[in-house]
C-alpha cells in the first residue's frame, strides 16, 4: 500500500497518511521506554557499591567517568520519543487543535535531549550537582508527558480505533502529573521529607506510570498502521 491511507469509521475521517512512517514512529515508541530502561539498569549494575538507585535519580549516572552512558541514554530516547510523537499525530483522527498532544511529547523529547545536553556533575566529594539547566531539563519531560497523556486522551476519545484506550491515558496522565508535583515538591529538593527515596519514587513513576502507557500507546499505532 502506497500514499495517504483513510479509513472511515464512526462518521469520522482517520488519517494514516506516511504510512511507512507511522510504522517505524510505532516501533520507536515500544523501543523507546524498553531501551532506556535496559540503559539505565545495566549502567546502574555497572556502577553497583558507588551508586544509590534508592536515593539518586537516573539523571546522577551522568556524573562521573561514565557518565557519558547515560547521556547517550538520554540522545537516544529523545529521538525515538521524537519519532513516536509524529507517528502519532499520524495515526490519529484529526482533530481542532490535535496537534498539541503531539506537541507536548515532542516537547518531552527534547527534555530528554536537554538532561543530555545539561548534564549533572560530580563533586569533589564524589555527590551529583546541577551545574546549572539540568532542573530545566527534568521539569520539561515529566511535566509534558503528564500534559502530553492527558491532551492525547481527548483527542483518542474522538477516534473509534483510540476510543478504548482515552481512559487509561487520562488515568496516567492524573497520576503522572501528581507525580511530578511529589517530586518536584517532596522528594528532589535536598532536605524535602522523602529525598532519602528520589531514586525509587522517580523509578517507579516512570517504570509503571508513564512508560507502559507509551508502550501501550504504541502498541494501538502499530495495529492502527496495518
Amino acid at each position: 500500500m502506497s500514499g495517504a491511507t483513510t479509513t472511515h469509521q464512526a462518521g469520522s475521517t482517520s488519517s494514516t497518511g506516511g504510512l511507512p512512517l507511522t510504522k517505524v514512529g510505532a516501533v520507536a515508541g515500544l523501543a523507546g521506554p524498553a531501551l532506556f530502561t535496559a540503559g539505565f539498569l545495566v549502567h546502574e549494575a555497572v556502577r553497583r557499591g558507588e551508586f544509590d538507585p534508592v536515593a539518586e535519580p537516573v539523571s546522577a549516572l551522568e556524573a562521573g567517568a561514565s557518565g557519558w552512558i547515560q547521556q547517550a541514554n538520554f540522545v537516544l530516547f529523545g529521538l525515538l520519543l521524537a519519532l513516536f510523537a509524529v507517528a502519532l499525530h499520524r495515526g490519529m483522527a484529526p482533530t481542532p487543535r490535535g496537534a498539541l498532544g503531539p506537541a507536548l511529547l515532542g516537547l518531552a523529547a527534547f527534555g530528554l535531549l536537554l538532561a543530555a545536553a545539561l548534564p549533572l556533575r560530580e563533586g569533589a566529594s564524589g555527590v551529583a550537582y546541577d551545574p546549572g539547566g539540568h532542573f530545566i531539563a527534568g521539569v520539561t519531560f515529566f511535566l509534558s508527558s503528564a500534559l502530553a497523556l492527558l491532551v492525547l486522551s481527548r483527542r483518542m476519545a474522538r477516534d473509534a480505533r483510540w476510543r478504548s484506550l482515552s481512559t487509561y491515558a487520562v488515568v496516567c496522565g492524573v497520576v503522572a502529573a501528581i507525580g511530578f508535583v511529589v517530586l518536584g515538591r517532596l522528594t528532589m529538593p535536598d532536605g524535602a521529607p522523602f529525598h532519602e527515596w528520589a531514586g525509587l519514587l522517580q523509578r517507579a513513576l516512570i517504570v509503571l506510570v508513564t512508560f507502559p502507557c507509551f508502550v501501550t500507546l504504541a502498541a494501538r499505532l502499530r495495529v492502527v498502521t496495518r
